[in-house]
């Protein structure tokens, strides 16, 4: 008896999915639940798990762009589990030659998992010049994971095959200084949504951009005061996206147009923030969505921005944590970024963009000080945000983040 192996449903608006790798090998014996291929979609990736036990039959290849629905394989789920010390994916003895039994009999088993990288760990594997039989897996049968990658270190020690005596065989062509190399790579599902959306967002909206500057001063000094009392109390860190996301809770019921969103002919104004927060991801950038913003404390903000930036980050975040957001935060900052104009997470109409904190001169009371300053930055669409929402909305951020107490007595 054989079970298909196929496609399932991803999403509403998910037609259409990539076969990134199989995890499994043809003929291998997988239990039930076991992942056997990782699939990606618009959004994200996932793991597929083998509905039933049974010997793998591979019946797409990886790299395929494949329909909802489409089979992909089969089990065999009337084999048996190999005995133990047995190969794996040898589901029953196939008839040979006496000779080559024997032989096979006097080989050690050895596990085919043993030091396989999962497709995370593979990439960050290759961008480190670390071969997979130079890592010990933790995972499942031996399995390299991503956390085993971003461990390894590069063996910078002669190899074997270095130390061996020439051989007639020509010399590997090396790559010399100042070469002109290129390799072609196949763009990612995800990556070609980004693109497409990205340039969406250009195309149909009236993108304007306005700035601001946040003296950081007192927001600065109320995390450090509170920062270990709070990870004490809460288990987890503060962090200036919490308050930046509250300060921005805020201000959206004061001018409700930065919240809504163009339908038609028809204007949606919402009387709850669901705040999209930019994660850049191996695979590129995901917005995953705090829901109910502005009734959250502190506290709940920063849980679920870890939970969901960790769910990103691992490949896991569900096509649902990532809809339905009112407005975006992105913080260029964290990876150095003085000033950028960010782009709208369409249908959102306003996204607001953190950037690097800077200590500069600044004039205070009629006195030059060196205070730590932010450069904020709102993209807004003019269609329906006027110049007044949108500028009086970003100072009013700015105002909050300057006196935080602000936010505590909502004044």
């Amino acid at each position: 008896m054989s079970v298909e192996l196929k496609i399932p449903v991803i999403g509403e608006s998910v037609t259409e999915v990539t076969l990134s790798s199989w995890l499994k090998k043809d003929g291998d014996y997988v239990a039930e639940g076991e992942a056997v291929c990782e699939i990606e979609s618009d959004k994200a990736s996932m793991e597929l798990p083998a509905p039933s036990a049974g010997v793998l039959k591979i019946m797409a290849e990886a790299g395929s762009e494949l329909k909802i629905g489409a089979k992909i394989g089969e089990l065999d789920t009337a084999a048996t589990k190999p005995a133990a010390g047995a190969a794996k994916g040898a589901a029953a003895p196939h008839p040979s030659s006496e000779a080559s039994t024997k032989k096979d009999e006097s080989a050690p088993a050895v596990s085919k998992e043993v030091n396989v990288p999962s497709p995370a760990a593979r990439k960050i594997l290759d961008e480190k010049g670390v071969a997979a039989d130079a890592v010990k897996g933790s995972g499942k049968d031996g399995r390299i994971t991503k956390e085993d990658a971003l461990a390894s270190q590069p063996n910078s020690a002669p190899s074997t095959k270095a130390a061996a005596p020439a051989t007639s065989s020509p010399a590997p062509r090396t790559v010399v200084p100042g070469s002109r190399n290129a390799r072609p790579e196949k763009m990612t599902r995800l990556r070609k949504t980004i693109a497409s959306r990205l340039v969406e967002a250009k195309n149909t909206t009236a993108m304007l951009t306005t700035f601001n500057e946040v003296d950081m001063y007192e927001l600065m000094n109320l995390r450090k005061k509170y920062k270990d009392a709070f990870t004490k109390k809460h288990g987890v860190g503060l962090g200036f996206m919490s308050l930046f996301t509250k300060a921005v809770t805020v201000a959206l019921k004061d001018w409700p147009a930065v919240n809504a969103q163009i339908n038609g002919d028809e204007i949606i104004y919402h009387d709850y923030a669901d705040i999209g927060i930019a994660v850049s991801t191996p695979k590129g950038l995901v917005v995953p969505v705090v829901r109910n913003a502005e009734s959250l404390s502190l506290a709940e903000i920063e849980k679920e921005i870890l939970n969901l930036a960790t769910k990103a980050r691992d490949g896991k975040i569900t096509i649902e944590e990532m809809q339905g957001g009112t407005f975006s935060i992105t913080n260029g900052g964290v990876f150095g970024s003085m000033l950028s104009t960010p782009i709208l997470n369409i249908p959102q109409s306003a996204i607001l963009g953190m950037h690097n904190i800077i200590e500069r001169p600044v004039a205070i009371n009629g006195q030059v000080v060196i205070r730590p300053m932010m450069y904020l930055a709102l993209s807004y669409d003019h269609r329906i945000i006027d110049g007044r929402e949108s500028v009086s909305f970003l100072k009013q951020v700015k105002e909050l983040l300057e006196d935080p107490s602000r936010l505590l007595l909502d004044v």
